[in-house]
């Protein structure tokens, strides 16, 4: 039996940068025959989001399983442990050859892993659904609360605040500039109570940098994962490409959507998302070799 091996990545780093950049992730390859515990006993760790890659389900169409934790919990999908996933699947030559996508199984439901430059040498994005957008229970009342939370007013919001998803939910903030975003300074002890109440597992503050160029702003603060802010955030940043064309700020062709993450943590990250043309997106960015143990 093959021994599980761990590797810690950066993903949707900023291309041509140095320092800290993207957001980390462990990956342990063959991974069957670890725990639930075990699993989670490496993201705590390590104290970031770590994914596990196994063998297809038996029978099944599928290439691989992946399983996600953070240092609470399991996740039923992570977006930038994902890409880092199949980027060291794809440099340790466990890409199977010749094939330009793969299948996941993962508990948010299938996912492909598409080589988008059509060579080995090429790039990874990843499959999201379609994302569902839709107006937070209490509006009124929940707004006032989110913003409360953000030690903002709502008087500070570009729109309407709405909570989104293409696999895990999350709360879409608009705010009125990328100095908004930055400036904010939230009250992490209510995070928690207040996702639990508007059914999120995160707030995600965003601004428009460049509308003509599809460049955002965003910032992460999760629900309650053992750390207080995500440097890059990719099934939020899917989630806020539909928030995106819900509120007629972009359309659904092929020019992609930059969101920048991070940055107010030092730590700057680039997530590109693309609409697919039938319905759902690629997710895709940079990912860096930290160390391999």
């Amino acid at each position: 039996m093959t021994s599980t091996s761990l590797h810690v990545l950066h993903v949707f780093a900023v291309p041509g940068t140095t320092g800290p950049s993207g957001n980390p992730t462990t990956i342990a390859l063959h991974a069957d025959a670890l725990s639930s515990e075990d699993m989670r006993g490496i993201a705590a760790r390590f104290g970031h989001e770590s994914g596990f890659v196994s063998a297809p389900p038996a029978g099944s169409a599928f290439d691989f399983t992946f399983r996600f934790f953070v240092p609470n919990h399991e996740m039923e999908m992570c977006g930038h442990a994902t890409l880092g996933a199949l980027w060291i699947v794809r440099e340790l030559g466990l890409w199977p050859a010749s094939r330009a996508s793969v299948a996941i199984s993962t508990k948010s439901g299938p996912v492909t892993g598409q080589l988008i430059e059509g060579e080995l040498g090429g790039r990874i994005a990843i499959s999201q659904p379609k994302g569902r957008v839709v107006t937070l229970p209490d509006p009124d009342a929940h707004t006032a609360r989110v913003a409360s939370v953000l030690g903002i007013t709502p008087g500070d919001l570009a729109g309407p605040i709405r909570n989104a998803a293409t696999s895990r939910v999350k709360t879409l903030v608009p705010l009125k500039s990328e100095d908004a975003v930055h400036a904010l300074r939230p009250d992490f002890a209510r995070m928690e109570a207040l996702c639990e109440d508007i059914g999120s597992t995160g707030l995600y503050p965003y601004a428009a940098v460049d509308l003509q160029k599809r460049i955002f702003e965003a910032r992460q603060f999760p629900k309650a994962v053992g750390y207080p802010e995500d440097a890059a955030t990719g099934i939020a940043a899917s989630a806020l490409a539909f928030g995106l064309l819900e509120n007629g700020l972009v359309t659904a062709n092929e020019q992609p959507i930059c969101v920048r993450q991070g940055r107010a943590m030092g730590q700057p990250s680039q997530i590109e998302v693309t609409f697919d043309g039938t319905n759902g997106c690629w997710l895709t960015g940079h990912v860096r070799r930290e160390v391999k143990e």
